[in-house]
């Protein structure tokens, strides 16, 4: 009841507040593909507002969605692959952080979508010019098996409560498990804000503990068993695993979320329209009034139901057992996305040189 309350209260407060228009909505026609790495189940319920809402609008995606779905590197590479040419197979994209919008508006692959008013909506930075907007924000935390706490407890092993701690407990070598940076968006932000926070030595710290590097339904799977102690993994994964087992009336008491207690890590990630002359179909204009419909209070609702958090200010609950979106943003370890862009290569380098080749339990 209260979740259906949250939701109810964030399309009353933001759907007149920043909806496009009727006529916007009627006008979108033309054909229009987008890029995104969010989960599957997130887009279909995104794929059919979207056709509702925009019956003009003509799916370029995959299987008669506007969707084109695939991992956030995987996504990159595409994109990458359509720069050589100077045509990318989308329209839109919906996949990584802010760092890869500053790269595609420097290398002027973007047109910028005017929303007026909307600096005063959002909790969440945007490009002041209108190249890209927050449109979906992932919580990066700790996972672990209350179950067998004490039994770790028993082994002289205490679960960390804190990144710096999953790091630097020498306790925990050979039991820890995160995702690869070099694959993954939301792990390269990460370790992006942790090494900004406390320096390479988060770096050393992992390499050290010999961190298992492995997709996180093998963590989640390894933490339940007792093979792995705690993992660094996207919030949303443990809340659809805990919500699907949930539903299936089977609900899980061995495996749950720490929020660490030296501050979270927030990935906004980011909404970005493509330049006619870069893009599959050249149809800004449409892609405009759907980038604004992404940033109203019922897209956000989707967003929400996708267990991440919603970039709007006035949306203050999180997702299904989640914290408060606001809670999470006043101790928010702060990125300096720029910087991240430009350097992107050296902390690459640097993760493979100290972690990577350093891990022998590592799966390759």
């Amino acid at each position: 009841m209260k979740r259906a309350l949250s939701i109810l209260l964030l399309l009353a407060l933001f759907l007149s507040a920043c909806c496009v228009s009727t006529a916007e909505e009627e006008g979108a026609e033309g054909t229009v593909a987008i890029y995104s790495s969010m989960y599957p189940f997130v887009l279909e319920m995104l794929d059919q507002a979207i056709h509702e809402k925009f019956p003009g609008l003509i799916p370029g995606g995959e299987n008669g969605s506007f969707f084109i779905y695939d991992g956030s590197t995987a996504l990159i590479k595409r994109i990458e692959d359509g720069m050589k040419t100077g045509v990318l197979e989308c329209d839109m994209m919906l996949v990584a952080e802010p760092s890869l919008s500053i790269e595609m508006k420097e290398k002027n692959y973007l047109a910028p979508v005017e929303i007026p008013g909307i600096t005063d909506l959002l909790r969440f930075p945007c490009d002041e010019k209108g190249y890209w907007y927050p449109v979906r924000v992932c919580n990066m935390v700790l996972a672990y098996n209350p179950e067998l706490e004490a039994d770790w407890n028993g082994k002289g092993i205490t679960i960390p409560r804190t990144f710096q701690q999953f790091a630097a407990d020498r306790s925990l070598k050979g039991l820890i498990s995160m995702g690869d940076p070099m694959t993954s968006g939301t792990t390269f932000a990460s370790v992006a804000a942790l090494t900004s926070r406390y320096g390479r030595q988060f770096l050393k710290g992992l390499g050290q503990n010999m961190v298992r590097i492995e997709k996180a339904s093998s963590a989640m799977e390894r933490i339940q068993e007792g093979s792995c102690a705690v993992a660094m993994i996207l919030e949303e994964t443990v809340l659809k695993t805990l919500k699907d087992a949930e539903d299936a009336g089977q609900p899980l008491t061995n495996l749950a979320c720490i929020y660490p207690e030296d501050g979270a890590v927030l990935i906004p990630s980011t909404v970005m329209t493509v330049a006619d002359a870069h893009s599959a179909n050249h149809n800004t204009a449409s892609c405009a009034a759907l980038e604004k419909w992404f940033l109203t209070g019922e897209a956000q609702a989707i967003i929400m139901e996708g267990f991440m958090h919603s970039v709007l200010r006035e949306q203050k609950e999180g997702p299904w057992h989640s914290m408060e979106t606001d809670s999470l943003a006043e101790r928010m370890m702060s990125v300096d996305w720029d910087n991240t862009y430009r350097y992107r290569s050296e902390l690459n380098n640097a993760w493979l040189d100290i972690v990577y080749f350093n891990s022998s339990v590592s799966s390759r």
